[in-house]
């Protein structure tokens, strides 16, 4: 572990090395990915120091612990720093897990009703409502994209970005299928109903990660449908974009603008063949991990949402807690906690 540590702090002294030359500093492309790189070994250059630190500090009072005046005051110290020096290193094996490399993008979130007809609908709006609430708590921003409400209620489908620090990191595991346990609305038996909705959690894909072909994308112009505003229902601003090769099809209406409509289709398009290709290469050599928690596949189960007893379930992990009231108004953490705790536990097991 600690060659490797020494390695990383190498490269990143080279790195600061190449981003003072002129030849660098004029290549964007170059620089943009040497800083990234450089931000990503920051953390773990951190603790290393600390830990460097605690090391010597522990060696300098080992060496005073038979000195009859300070003796004592050594040994406390000695004990301080080798506590610390193992609670680093735990840190350390972390951070030194292989790293999902979009872990630190925005996401593009995909929500359907599925199962359940209009109650699914509803739900998807709950968890929709769910999501922008933990955006805000997080200090994260959200921007709508593309939404076709429900007839009672919800959304039949809606898409949307969050964008901000390590978004990714914190909700690639909500891709899946969740299940809702309660008494509909319209239901006058009062008998509890199960329904499901959909999540589909992408990164957001940038020019470095994966370039559009345009002359695989076919663009159709069409009038816009459904509610928008007579000033978007009235003109040829609507945008259906098809990848020819994978046949996803995208369209995107809620804009006024046909350019906006255009960019916002493209992000959606983007980012929906970046997920493709990524579960493609995952398959064909074989690097989906025993130890991964989930698929990431829409038709997975994995969590109830049970009303009558405000209870929600991860199924991939079998953790349960009792505030699915809070669980719904956005309070999130104590899930993506587990789940980010059991997957670095499985990787330092299977590593």
């Amino acid at each position: 572990m600690f060659q490797r540590l020494d390695a990383i702090k190498q490269r990143n002294e080279f790195i600061t090395s190449e981003l003072t030359k002129p030849e660098v500093i004029s290549d964007v492309t170059k620089t943009a990915k040497l800083s990234k790189e450089q931000s990503d070994l920051s953390e773990i250059i951190e603790c290393y120091n600390e830990y460097l630190k605690a090391k010597q500090d522990y060696e300098e009072a080992k060496s005073l612990a038979s000195d009859p005046e300070l003796g004592e005051f050594a040994k406390e110290e000695e004990q301080k720093q080798e506590i610390l020096q193992k609670s680093l290193e735990k840190k350390l094996e972390i951070l030194l897990l292989p790293k999902d490399p979009n872990d630190g993008k925005n996401i593009i979130v995909e929500i359907r009703g599925a199962a359940g007809g209009d109650e699914a609908n509803i739900f998807a709006g709950d968890l929709y409502n769910m999501y922008t609430r933990y955006a805000e708590n997080q200090g994260f921003k959200v921007e709508n994209l593309e939404s076709t409400p429900g007839s009672s209620g919800g959304f039949s489908e809606i898409s949307f970005m969050i964008k901000g620090d390590n978004v990714y990191s914190k909700l690639k595991y909500e891709s899946g299928a969740h299940r809702v346990q309660r008494v509909p609305t319209t239901e006058s038996q009062g008998r509890v109903h199960t329904s499901t909705a959909t999540v589909l959690v992408m990164p957001e894909v940038d020019d470095l990660d994966y370039e559009l072909d345009m002359n695989e994308v076919r663009i159709d112009i069409t009038r816009a449908s459904g509610n928008g505003g007579q000033g978007v229902n009235t003109t040829d601003s609507a945008v259906r974009l098809t990848h020819i090769p994978t046949g996803i099809v995208v369209y995107s209406q809620t804009e006024r603008s046909q350019i906006k409509n255009k960019e916002k289709g493209l992000k959606i398009l983007k980012s929906r063949i970046y997920d493709l290709k990524m579960r493609e290469q995952e398959k064909e050599v074989g690097s989906i991990r025993k130890s991964k928690i989930g698929t990431g596949d829409r038709s997975e189960k994995i969590r109830t949402y049970n009303y009558p007893q405000n209870r929600v379930t991860d199924h991939r992990i079998g953790f349960t807690t009792n505030s699915l009231d809070r669980v719904m108004n956005g309070k999130l953490d104590e899930i993506i906690e587990a789940l980010i705790t059991e997957d670095q536990r499985r990787k330092l097991a299977e590593e």
